[in-house]
């Protein structure tokens, strides 16, 4: 499914509406009453339901007039609050407002500190309010009556129903300046826009519906941002021939690790075995051998050349170069340090390889942008946002508040296959970009990236392309932190519980059951 920007959403609507000849008044009356079906999945039964609505002055506010219209003629038991006044409502807002006062249904107008205290003791009679206040345009701070609104919808315990976003939400790059509806569930337009899947909108969004407004999709077949869903990676899987050998799978040449940090090269290792490799070898400095011998026991450990504090030598490079020759993908940096010879190696090594090629963690931190440069074989990097910083020189700050324009900006500079790490992940290549919804803060643990490595290897090792390892590696990744977090809680989740969850991920993914936007 596209992810669109208020602009292009905009967009899509003007040629749907000079365009194709689609009135605003249809699009508008197919909003309504796609949220009036929301609410219908939602609650246990219309007739007698309570429902606050509060509408501002846009279309917006017109579709809350619509919803409006379909919950009373369901026997729903309806208040419409309105910020502002009535004689402000323009176009097609106006004509479905029209239809609700000449059937002598009363709007109460929200204007005064009175108004105010009234709305409060009305909210409180209902079973669901529905925030139709602002809608993809708004940027800023929400100030007066509207702050005020929502500051009691926000207080008061009873679920909301945000329409298109929720207000007080940048709908662009999912940003909050003052307040923000926190709603229980979003019915948002034709396409999810990107703001409600970047922090902090999502935490406001809650459940997110897409509503078929009658828009055809021709009209955004240019849009190059997707969300990753669950029917479509499903066809990604590697089949598994019944007279197939390790060999059929592919072989993964690993090289990681160093003092301190043989967790990272086990789970990279253990997680390219347990997404489907043939075979896995893994090249670690010499003194760590015997550690890593008992901790990944179906994986060859190759021994290499090392330095006095335990990393790789430089002296190590023709042995590996050796190993790669055998080797149908190469994984090259959880848990390497940045030893000065280390990232000799590393810099020495990488123009040498032409086989599919993962490039993580310390293997980003020992190169440049100019060194990348160098690098012939297919390639995905998978920086988090503090590795990216130091390779490219922009604060953090700065790319977690473009994380979605960084990462495809750098997939096209660089021409390659782009992971940004974090909430939530981004893939890009030079022509496509995909976001992730499937996340949680059991994640956001030591090793976590590494387990990603090993899923991604693995499956370029089984013949996916390297776009395709990389979304849905991303994809299975996030959904083994999920299933570890169902059963130890986000708190308690650690990169080995996300491996262990490969396995369960793989099975939820193929039944192709799983709700994505949620």
């Amino acid at each position: 499914m596209k992810l669109v920007t208020p602009e292009e959403m905009k967009k899509i609507d003007e040629k749907a509406i000079k365009g194709l000849g689609i009135s605003g008044a249809v699009l508008m009356e197919n909003a309504g009453l796609g949220l009036f079906e929301i609410i219908q999945e939602e609650a246990e039964q219309i007739k007698g339901l309570k429902v606050g609505i509060i509408c501002g002055k846009g279309n917006n506010g017109g579709d809350g007039f619509v919803l409006a219209r379909h919950l009373l003629n369901n026997g729903a038991d309806i208040g419409v609050f309105l910020l502002g006044k009535i004689q402000e409502i323009k176009g097609d807002a106006c004509l479905n407002l029209d239809i609700l006062l000449k059937s002598g249904f009363e709007i109460k107008e929200l204007k005064t500190k009175k108004d105010i205290l009234m709305f409060e003791q009305e909210c409180l009679k209902s079973d669901l309010l529905v925030d139709a206040i602002f809608g993809t345009g708004f940027k800023g701070k929400v100030k007066g009556i509207a702050e005020n609104v929502i500051n009691i919808m926000n207080k008061i315990d009873i679920p909301v129903l945000a329409i298109d976003v929720p207000s007080g939400l940048n709908a662009q790059d999912g940003s909050i300046e003052g307040v923000c509806i926190k709603a229980d569930f979003t019915g948002t337009m034709c396409l999810p826009k990107s703001g409600l899947f970047l922090y902090p909108g999502k935490d406001y969004a809650g459940d997110v519906y897409v509503i078929d407004i009658g828009v055809p999709p021709k009209l955004w077949e240019n849009i190059n941002l997707e969300l990753l869903e669950a029917p479509e990676l499903i066809n990604l899987l590697p089949e598994r021939p019944g007279n197939s050998h390790k060999g059929t799978f592919g072989k993964v040449f690993i090289v990681a690790g160093s003092r301190g940090m043989t967790g990272a090269a086990a789970l990279t290792s253990l997680s390219a075995l347990k997404i489907g490799a043939g075979l896995v070898r893994l090249g670690i400095p010499e003194s760590l051998n015997p550690i890593l011998e008992q901790k990944v026991t179906e994986v060859i450990t190759v021994p290499l050349a090392e330095t006095k504090d335990g990393t790789l030598s430089v002296n190590a490079l023709n042995k590996i170069i050796k190993e790669i020759k055998e080797a149908t993908v190469v994984a090259i940096g959880p848990g390497l340090s940045t030893h000065v010879e280390t990232k000799m190696l590393v810099q020495k090594l990488v123009p040498e390889i032409s086989v599919p090629l993962v490039i993580d963690a310390d293997g980003i931190n020992n190169l440049t942008l100019e060194t990348f440069k160098k690098i012939k074989a297919p390639l995905i990097i998978t920086p988090h946002p503090g590795e990216l910083s130091k390779l490219i020189g922009l604060t953090v700050s700065d790319i977690q508040h473009k994380r979605i324009d960084i990462a495809f900006q750098f997939a096209k500079k660089l021409g390659v296959t782009f992971i940004l790490k974090g909430a939530p992940t981004i893939i890009a290549s030079k022509d496509i970009k995909y976001l992730n919804p499937v996340y949680n803060s059991g994640l956001a643990s030591a090793g976590s990236g590494d387990v990603l490595t090993g899923i991604i290897a693995g499956l370029l090792a089984q013949g996916l392309s390297l776009i395709d390892s990389a979304r849905l590696g991303v994809y299975i990744h996030g959904l083994s932190g999920e299933i570890a977090a169902e059963k130890l809680t986000e708190y308690s989740t650690i990169a080995g519980d996300i491996m262990n969850a490969i396995p369960e991920a793989i099975k939820k993914l193929k039944k192709s059951g799983f709700t994505i936007i949620e």
